[in-house]
């Protein structure tokens, strides 16, 4: 697989992010949301954290986080021009290629959207406003997708949990994380396609 394909991929996955991520912040205000189905709605919330909505506290925390994944997305897109090189298997330069672009997705938000957008609270955002919400490097990262497959009161006589409520799927998540989980997810699934020396190696 050639470096443009490569590209290709990222470039797709980061227009959709975006595309998708400006559209929520110009039209919803925070907490609005559209039922799509009962078991999927888009809410729009925003997070400070890494992904899936994970939270980390203060300031410096996100700092650190914006940092950190700016270093990550450095050495993700090293191993991807490496594997490259290498004519590694097309199922593992897929599935790099879609870390790196849904890593690049988030950090967009943390490193730019702050300066660029006002605050969601109680109106939509405008997108180049006047008036930023942050600073750079601490901005906000949107989350859209909700997916609450099951949504129950647990049984009474359950020990421990019984009479709570349970909900499943309860993460809000964006594009970006869904890019990276689906690589996660095909690196699982085709180990031994995605890694044949190393698995090569281990049977040995």
């Amino acid at each position: 697989m050639k470096l443009k394909h490569a590209f290709l991929i990222i470039l797709v996955v980061l227009i959709i992010d975006q595309w998708s991520k400006i559209y929520i912040k110009t039209h919803f205000k925070l907490n609005d949301y559209v039922e799509v189905f009962s078991w999927f709605k888009i809410l729009f919330i925003e997070n400070e954290g890494a992904a899936w909505g994970t939270k980390i506290p203060g300031t410096y925390g996100k700092l650190a986080l914006t940092l950190f994944r700016i270093v990550a997305v450095v050495g993700i897109g090293y191993w991807l021009t490496q594997s490259i090189k290498k004519q590694r298997p097309t199922i593992l330069i897929i599935s790099i290629s879609l870390i790196l672009a849904g890593a690049l997705g988030n950090i967009i938000d943390s490193v730019f959207y702050g300066v660029i957008f006002d605050h969601s609270y109680g109106n939509v955002a405008t997108l180049f406003s006047e008036n930023p919400y942050g600073t750079l490097l601490h901005g906000k990262v949107v989350d859209m997708f909700y997916f609450p497959l099951i949504d129950t009161k647990l049984p009474e006589w359950l020990p421990f949990w019984g009479g709570k409520n349970f909900r499943f799927f309860e993460p809000v998540f964006n594009v970006a994380d869904a890019a990276i989980s689906i690589a996660v997810g095909l690196l699982l699934v085709f180990n031994k396609k995605a890694f044949p020396k190393e698995n090569e190696a281990t049977n040995k």
